[in-house]
């Protein structure tokens, strides 16, 4: 019993990733990472974008012909200030691109590399029996590829799992859905009286 409910919270966690998506759990995830590991990092950006906003706004204000030296001085200060932002985003870009490829492995891991490993480990296990001539001659199939006749093999019962999750995804998604519907018609009527007013 407990490989039956293993499975099956093994498959609704792939399946959940699946609903929020992946790259939504990613930005939740890096975004977490990034206040937590390089705090001071996102700090730096923040406070260097900042400070080249000011730099900008005070050279558009000086004069390049009445005030040549301060000018110069604004001018290099900004572009030195762009080309420091520059290397911290370049740095920032390539922690985002490490982070998401094991970001992404990892998920692949602990979802499907596991589910071939679960199926691959108890191949010959039986999920659960049924009871004998329930489904008649075509019980069998509910034991491939090499579980004992008469039971439910980890890869079926993987794939029973899935289907019936998905099954409830979309009844959930059509209940919403209606339930929308019915809000929007509600408030027309609203809208219309409001308007012939």
């Amino acid at each position: 019993m407990a490989l039956l409910f293993f499975i099956f919270a093994l498959v609704f966690l792939t399946e959940l990733i699946a609903w929020i998506g992946q790259s939504v759990l990613l930005e939740l995830v890096y975004g977490l990472h990034l206040q937590l590991f390089h705090a001071a990092t996102a700090q730096r950006q923040k406070a260097l974008k900042s400070e080249l906003l000011t730099l900008k706004a005070e050279l558009l204000r000086t004069s390049a012909q009445d005030q040549f030296a301060k000018w110069a001085k604004l001018r290099r200060s900004v572009d030195k200030g762009i080309a420091e932002l520059e290397k911290l985003n370049g740095e920032i870009a390539t922690r985002r691109t490490t982070f998401s490829l094991k970001f992404n492995t990892a998920i692949w891991v602990f979802t499907t590399g596991l589910q071939f490993t679960v199926g691959w480990w108890y191949r010959k296990s039986a999920v659960f029996y049924l009871p004998p001539g329930w489904l008649g001659p075509l019980g069998w199939w509910l034991a491939l590829p090499f579980a004992p006749k008469g039971s439910v093999s980890v890869g079926v019962w993987q794939m029973a799992c899935r289907r019936v999750l998905k099954v409830g995804e979309r009844v959930v998604k059509e209940l919403l859905a209606a339930e929308t519907e019915t809000e929007k018609e509600k408030e027309e009527p609203i809208a219309n009286t409001a308007n012939s007013t």
